[in-house]
């Protein structure tokens, strides 16, 4: 396994605040030569550290303001009710995360919509036709408090 040292924490968390910066700066602030910054990098990235570069949106903008969580149960735990409703889960247009949990619910979905008649739809189109499910129930966020898509590096 690979083992992250403070100098790739330093690259990482630079990263993670400006994935634009080029390697010429990024070298610059670890005081590393840019061919031993970029090999760094690139060790990042084989290693799956970095999994990918993305531009972040904002919902708002995009017309897409609404914040949605939706928790699921489902009727039973067998592989094939997991399965079948991850792949049928997948296919949920606006749906930014779907996680399986330990807890009263089996899943957690984060989903954006323009508003509650776009949640409407989008639950009596798909939501509403997910396999194996016994039990859902929504949250709107009224306010976003903190967001970041940073990880402690």
């Amino acid at each position: 396994m690979y083992e992250i040292d403070a100098t790739d924490k330093r690259i990482l968390n630079i990263l993670q605040a400006n994935a634009r910066v080029t390697n010429a700066e990024l070298s610059e602030l670890v005081n590393l030569s840019p061919s031993a910054c970029h090999r760094r990098v690139q060790r990042l990235e084989e290693e799956g550290v970095i999994s990918g570069f993305v531009a972040i949106l904002d919902a708002r903008k995009m017309g897409r303001p609404t914040l949605v969580y939706v928790e699921i149960t489902l009727q039973g735990q067998a592989d094939e009710a997991l399965d079948a409703f991850e792949r049928a889960v997948a296919k949920v247009p606006d749906l930014l995360e779907c996680h399986l949990m330990a807890g009263v619910a089996d899943y957690l979905l984060k989903i954006v919509v323009a508003d509650t008649d776009d949640y409407a739809r989008l639950h009596r189109q798909y939501l509403s036709r997910l396999p194996h499910v016994a039990k859902m129930q929504s949250s709107f966020a009224l306010r976003t408090v903190v967001q970041t898509t940073a990880v402690m590096a």
